[in-house]
């Protein structure tokens, strides 16, 4: 038998013993990941690809949420791979914000937060998110108010306003994260939030938190105390 030949013999019963570990839930993170990269490169021994992958970004969930300029840029990573791993985290998301609609959100703040935490990781841009919620605390909407710079985002509190009356809500959620190390609240950030609390105020409509992350890690203004 070729080399080639016994390469490939190995391979195939190799990733059947993966989808096998994968059926019975036994699969390491770094096992599974190349489970998933099997189905996109499947003519190449991806272990060494897994563990590069895994090694560079610090985990499986660091891989999954790294911006696709990043992976790409990985070596042996080509951009319908790039793609592939990043429909893996939209598909988290989606799966996320369906839930939101089922859940009463201030009774179930973790749904939020980690929803929250996978919609900005990755982003190399700052980004503004405002989550609409109704009277009985489900998500309403999670809009993209605007996306800026490394370090700012301009936002618009009467868009903010009339989106939220469109929508008939009773509350918001502000979302915005920060592409730098930086992981505290700007004092702009704080501004801003009063400025829309004061603003939809007028018109019984809450800001219930305002959200913050960076460094892979959600901070929030009401439990900093910074949410007046």
């Amino acid at each position: 038998m070729k080399q080639d030949d016994k390469d490939l013999k190995f391979r195939i019963g190799h990733r059947e013993r993966l989808r096998q570990k994968f059926l019975s839930d036994k699969l390491a993170d770094y096992e599974l990941l190349e489970l998933l990269l099997s189905f996109v490169i499947p003519r190449r021994d991806v272990r060494p690809l897994a563990r590069g992958l895994m090694d560079k970004f610090g985990g499986l969930y660091q891989v999954i949420t790294a911006p696709i300029e990043s992976l790409e840029e990985f070596k042996g990573i080509g951009h319908n791979t790039a793609i592939f791993i990043k429909a893996i985290h939209k598909i988290m998301l989606a799966g996320y914000k369906s839930n939101l609609g089922d859940v009463k959100i201030f009774h179930n703040e973790k749904v939020l937060t980690n929803y929250c935490l996978l919609l900005m990781s990755g982003k190399t841009k700052e980004e503004i998110h405002i989550l609409y919620l109704g009277a009985d605390q489900r998500m309403l909407a999670d809009d993209l108010h605007s996306v800026g710079t490394v370090d700012w985002a301009a936002a618009y509190p009467r868009e903010i306003l009339k989106r939220a009356l469109e929508l008939n809500a009773k509350s918001i959620v502000i979302v915005h994260n920060h592409p730098t190390p930086n992981t505290s609240f700007s004092m702009d950030d704080i501004e801003l939030t009063e400025r829309i609390k004061a603003l939809l105020s007028s018109v019984d409509i809450t800001v219930h938190d305002h959200y913050l992350v960076s460094g892979g890690i959600i901070y929030s203004a009401r439990n900093m105390f910074l949410l007046k």
